[in-house]
């Protein structure tokens, strides 16, 4: 049987076929072919955002959750490049994405036409695959080399420009019997396995090891993958430490976990990883941040014994040389893992210990104060004592960030949505792709002032869907991280950095959710438990004082810091 289908109607028709269920998008009429496609398949959810940023952070975060391409579609050039912060985050986090972009038509380009960009050129640094769909008859190939690309290896994002004509398009095609067609199957995610030699060298370098360390971090992981690696944890009795943002792969509460290696992470962990004879490095390519500027392990060759596990072999060797590079995904290492047999008293029980209780007094919220009315303190252990354990938090980048990565009690995988490259307003768009995705769960959003109004709008979008999520606004009147550093090293010198912010609360309202302004500690309980109570997006207003810039430093003591260090160079 013959049928003729459009570019658009075969697109759509694709990514049902790779197991598409959402998508999320800013309408735009460079590709309304694909929209009028989807009115036929209401399999499909779309949610539609309120700017390209958004919708692509939305994407990126589906595909953190779920291991598979988050799908994202947005017009032409001021939509492509609005959607470029969400690009360059799957990127550094290592996250399958597939954004899809409208194009100007074929027949009118190098003319610079209406909105047209070369986008081989825009994304082509930020990107893993960026590509033109010029053939209709195409599509099929390149949609499912882009499931594959943005899933294999090194997980990334994949951009693919439509032009417009070529989604109107209509295509005679050969409609073969049920179960006939082997074209007609979904994309594959490629596992790689360690091999059993590589499994006796690590269970052999473990043997010979004084002060190991193991280090989890990146994607390609599930719940059963975290549950393996905890399991071969246990047996061996290994020092856990996760990368930055990625507390969920262990669980805080286990006895092996000591902390992780992010901002403002324990000076004792950190030199405790120096210290390792020996550094089991599972999935994280181990960049500037959990490295502390490179300073753990040496370039290229480790003081340690490193044992790298990386899905990709770009990545191997690339910055540092592993005396045992492992090419295999995190969870094809942790099922091999979780049954070596391990030592019945490692030498190292001590060690691990000592290395928990480090991690136990650095996370005592009981031993906190800060500048001001509202605790930190008191705003956290409410939150732990009133949260589901399972709840997703989310949060974008700042000072703020701080109180959710040291005392949040990450407990379960698929419970955290942060950007490692430390983008701004990724908390709010994450939460509502999150609870999209997710809508049983509890989703929690913690934001700072300057952090939020970079897509605050998206709270239109938690309106429109109904989405319960809650917010958590940290207000100092300041962009805080950039404050910090600013009295560091230019004290007594302030530019910039201060904001004049709106009532939060009445903004939220604005929208159509839940607005409260919280001032002190006592007032933050019942404020969180009406909020959560409302049934609405909720946004909690929480005023913080200036001076509380992080959970142990004022902006007076850095800024004398300062002042101190500028002395001792005159």
């Amino acid at each position: 049987m013959t049928t003729a289908q459009t570019g658009g109607q075969i697109l759509v028709e694709q990514l049902k076929l790779h197991g598409v269920k959402h998508i999320f998008c800013v309408p735009g009429e460079s590709f309304l072919a694909v929209l009028d496609a989807l009115y036929d398949v209401p399999s499909i959810e779309l949610t539609v955002c309120r700017q390209e940023g958004g919708a692509a952070m939305m994407a990126e975060a589906h595909g953190k959750l779920t291991g598979v391409p988050g799908i994202c579609f947005v017009t032409r050039a001021p939509g492509a490049t609005n959607a470029s912060a969400g690009i360059h985050i799957a990127q550094q986090d290592a996250t399958p994405m597939i954004l899809f972009v409208g194009q100007i038509a074929r027949g009118v380009r190098e003319r610079e036409a209406f909105q047209e960009l070369d986008y081989r050129a825009v994304f082509g640094s930020m990107a893993k695959w960026v590509t033109e769909i010029d053939q209709v008859h195409r599509l099929p190939e390149l949609i499912s080399r882009a499931f594959h690309v943005a899933t294999s290896g090194r997980p990334g994002p994949v951009v693919i420009a439509l032009p417009e004509d070529m989604l109107t398009e209509v295509m005679a095609s050969q409609v073969a019997p049920t179960g006939a067609d082997r074209s007609q199957l979904p994309f594959q995610v490629v596992e790689s396995e360690p091999g059993q030699a590589n499994m006796l060298a690590l269970q052999q370098r473990l043997a010979s090891a004084q002060r190991p360390v193991m280090i989890l971090g990146g994607s390609r992981w599930s719940a059963a993958a975290v549950a393996d690696i905890t399991q071969f944890a246990e047996h061996f009795q290994l020092p856990v430490t996760c990368a930055f943002r990625r507390q969920m792969l262990f669980s805080t509460e286990h006895a092996c976990y000591v902390g992780d290696l992010g901002l403002g992470s324990n000076p004792k962990l950190i030199e405790r990883v120096k210290a390792a004879d020996l550094i089991l490095l599972v999935g994280d390519r181990f960049s500037e941040i959990p490295s502390q500027s490179y300073t753990l392990m040496a370039i290229p060759m480790p003081q340690q014994v490193l044992v790298h596990v990386y899905p990709d072999a770009d990545e191997l060797g690339r910055v540092y040389r592993a005396d045992l590079p492992m090419l295999a995904t995190p969870a094809a290492f942790a099922r091999s893992a979780s049954q070596l047999e391990a030592p019945s008293n490692p030498v190292w029980s001590d060690l691990l210990k000592q290395a928990r209780s480090d991690y136990l007094q650095w996370t005592d919220l009981s031993t906190l104060g800060i500048p001001g009315k509202l605790q930190m303190a008191g705003v956290m252990t409410c939150l732990r004592d009133t949260l589901p354990a399972d709840a997703i938090v989310c949060n974008g980048a700042g000072n703020f960030a701080t109180w959710v990565h040291r005392f949040w009690p990450f407990k379960h995988f698929g419970t955290q949505l942060a950007p490692t490259c430390g983008s701004m307003g990724y908390g709010l768009p994450a939460g509502v792709g999150a609870k999209r995705l997710l809508p049983q769960r509890c989703v929690v959003v913690f934001a700072g002032d300057g952090d939020f109004m970079m897509h605050g709008q998206e709270l239109a979008t938690a309106v429109q869907y109904q989405l319960p999520i809650l917010i958590i606004l940290i207000d100092n009147g300041m962009f805080g991280t950039i404050r910090m550093h600013q009295e560091r090293n230019y004290p007594e010198r302030v530019v910039a950095t201060t904001l004049k912010n709106p009532d939060f609360a009445a903004y939220a309202q604005a929208f159509g959710a839940y607005g409260e302004r919280v001032t002190d500690t006592a007032s933050f309980g019942p404020a969180l438990r009406r909020a959560m109570a409302s049934g609405q997006p909720a946004l909690l207003h929480c005023l913080l004082d200036p001076q509380a810039i992080t959970p142990t430093a004022t902006l007076d003591q850095l800024r004398q810091q300062g002042l101190l260090n500028q002395l001792r160079t005159e």
